[in-house]
Formats: structure tokens, C-alpha cells, sequence
């Protein structure tokens, strides 16, 4: 007799929670205690990859980067210490790219691509153009890979650039400027 009402008890735990698996599945919900992660894709990214580019004359000029935010951060002299190589973006190294030569600086610049560095400071900044410019980050730089080095003034604003943001704009048929600004700090070089 006792077999019998536990096989009775064991038949009815069973069933019972083959119906409550089966309702379950009826409603679309899991019996899951575990919290997981939100799936990637439905994260936004703090650094967005993004683009500048523009035809200037015939040279097609394309700039590639991550483009990090400033988030209540003091950036240049706080997060990105002065005097100090910066892959001017997030990530990977930022890259120029143009099918002509340009001239910028006085100096040529031959078609093809390139890493883009800064060594920000609070009175001048060096532009680099190096030849490696598939790297993550700066950790690959070398200075004796650069092909191009001069310095500009950043201009300073009282507004903040929440995004760092490229453009590549013209001015006239054959020429045209380059900027980054990000935070309260622009540079630009022809």
C-alpha cells in the first residue's frame, strides 16, 4: 500500500511539472533564476566608430575613427596626459587614407594610408602621420615610422564637444582643412 500511494505522489509531482513546463512555454517565459547580461548588440558604445571624409580637388580624403565621449571627464591634461603620443581616437589607431598626395604643412604627404597621432599640449600640439597605420591603440607606435610631424595651437572654446569628431572640409576647388575637436579643445591644419 505504501508503494502505491508513493507511486501515486511520484506520478502527480511529474505531471505537474510537465504542465507547468508546458504553460511556460504556452506564455514564452523560462523558469530561469539566473540574471543574464544584456546581449552586446543592444549595447550602445561609449566610442562609436565613425568616418570624415570629403573629395577636395581630385584627392579623396578619408578619416576613420573611434569616437570616445567626454562623460564629465577632464580630457586633454586629465584623462590624456600633456606631452604624450595620443592615437586620436578610441581603439584602434585613427587612419587617413588619400588616392593623391597632399600637401599639408609645406610638406608633401604621398597618397596612401596612414596612422594619425597627436602629442597634445596646452600651448602647441604636434600632427604625426605614420606609416603604420593598422594598430591598436598607440601600443605599436614608433617615431621612426612617422612620415610627416608638425605642430599647430589648438583653440580653445568655452563650450564642450561631448563626441571627438573629425571633418574634412573644403575651402576652395584644390584645397581644404582637416579639424579634430573634442572637449573644449580644436585643432586644424590646412
Amino acid at each position: 500500500m505504501k508503494y502505491k500511494i508513493l507511486i501515486i505522489l511520484l506520478v502527480l509531482v511529474v505531471s505537474g511539472c510537465k504542465n507547468e513546463e508546458k504553460n511556460n512555454s504556452e506564455i514564452g517565459t523560462e523558469h530561469n533564476h539566473t540574471q543574464s547580461e544584456p546581449k552586446s548588440e543592444n549595447k550602445k558604445s561609449l566610442s562609436p566608430h565613425t568616418s570624415a571624409m570629403a573629395m577636395i580637388g581630385d584627392a579623396h580624403i578619408h578619416i576613420d575613427y573611434s569616437s570616445p565621449g567626454v562623460r564629465d571627464r577632464i580630457i586633454f591634461g586629465g584623462l590624456l596626459a600633456y606631452d604624450q603620443v595620443w592615437q586620436a581616437g578610441a581603439h584602434m589607431a585613427t587612419w587617413l587614407e588619400t588616392n593623391k598626395d597632399l600637401e599639408i604643412d609645406g610638406k608633401e604627404l604621398k597618397a596612401g594610408k596612414y596612422g594619425f597621432f597627436v602629442i597634445p599640449n596646452q600651448k602647441e600640439w604636434t600632427v604625426i602621420f605614420n606609416r603604420n597605420w593598422n594598430q591598436h591603440g598607440k601600443d605599436d607606435y614608433t617615431e621612426k615610422d612617422d612620415v610627416l610631424r608638425f605642430k599647430v595651437t589648438p583653440k580653445i572654446s568655452e563650450e564642450i564637444k561631448e563626441h571627438l569628431e573629425y571633418k574634412v572640409e573644403k575651402t576652395t576647388e584644390n584645397s581644404g582643412t582637416i579639424s579634430m575637436s573634442w572637449e573644449k579643445v580644436t585643432i586644424e591644419f590646412p
